[in-house]
């Protein structure tokens, strides 16, 4: 069970976080400020690492006895993201997701954390703190946007299906093909942007789905549990449900109804 006084801990530490380390640096990075990690895709930036630094210390005070999996600590040292699987409540976060907006000075961006036990998320937070909207979803409990319920609902009918997915680009070559599929007639695909910010958009319909190829766990965790929770669902090529620790199928969707994203899926099962 979460407390609702642990709930609103976590979105004071968020917009704390996001307010102490985020914004001041918002438009206003250095060039120095910005570090490329395995690419020209991968950046990382001093918000980044401030970010997590600050929720790291905070969420663990919040929760003693838990451990946070942060994108910019696994980066350093892999082995932290067996946490994952360990028998420890987990933090699981994302300090500035949508790096690459960020830079641009978009406010395309957020921040997301996940609370998992067990392997299964129990609560998460997503925070857009250019634009101030925050979004909390607690398990069995619903989600909610700035306080007001999430419902996804069904498109309507025979309205074409908008799906945000993974850059062919930057997946291996049988993952390409599979979205690929997402070319089809009725079907509104288009490169994705903040991942969390991609789940919000389902979760509040104006979204379809997403279709993403990679599946760490910081990415996807807090947005998933959104979508759950205002009434979708995933499923990964297999036909199974993700799981933050991994392995699964890629790529895999999440959708606002459950038809929704078996017709996904079934997309994604055409080779293109």
């Amino acid at each position: 069970m979460i407390e609702n006084t642990l709930v609103a801990q976590v979105e004071a530490a968020v917009r704390k976080a996001a307010a102490d380390e985020i914004m001041p640096r918002f438009r206003q990075l250095a060039e120095h400020e910005v570090i490329v990690k395995n690419g020209p895709h991968d950046l990382v930036t001093v918000a980044d690492r401030g970010a997590e630094e600050h929720l790291t210390a905070a969420l663990t005070v919040l929760l003693p006895g838990s451990v946070v999996v942060g994108e910019e600590a696994v980066h350093a040292d892999p082995s932290r993201y067996e946490a994952i699987r360990g028998d420890a409540p987990v933090w699981i976060v994302d300090p500035v997701d949508g790096t690459r907006d960020f830079v641009r000075g978009d406010p395309g961006f957020c921040t997301l954390v996940a609370l998992a036990h067990g392997g299964e998320v129990q609560a998460s937070w997503t925070y857009a703190p250019a634009t101030d909207r925050m979004a909390v979803a607690v398990r069995g409990r619903g989600a909610h946007l700035d306080g007001v319920r999430l419902r996804a609902g069904a498109p309507d009918p025979g309205a074409p299906l908008r799906v945000a997915m993974s850059h062919p680009d930057y997946t291996t070559g049988a993952q390409k093909k599979a979205l690929l599929g997402l070319r089809a007639e009725g079907v509104e695909a288009r490169p994705c942007g903040s991942a969390g910010l991609e789940y919000l958009a389902v979760a509040e319909g104006k979204l379809e789905a997403v279709a993403f190829s990679w599946e760490l766990a910081w990415d996807h965790a807090a947005g998933l549990l959104l979508v759950e929770e205002a009434g979708g669902t995933d499923l990964t090529l297999t036909g199974d449900r993700y799981r933050i620790a991994g392995p699964n199928a890629l790529p895999f969707t999440a959708a606002r109804d459950p038809r929704t994203a078996e017709a996904v899926r079934a997309l994604l099962l055409t080779d293109g």
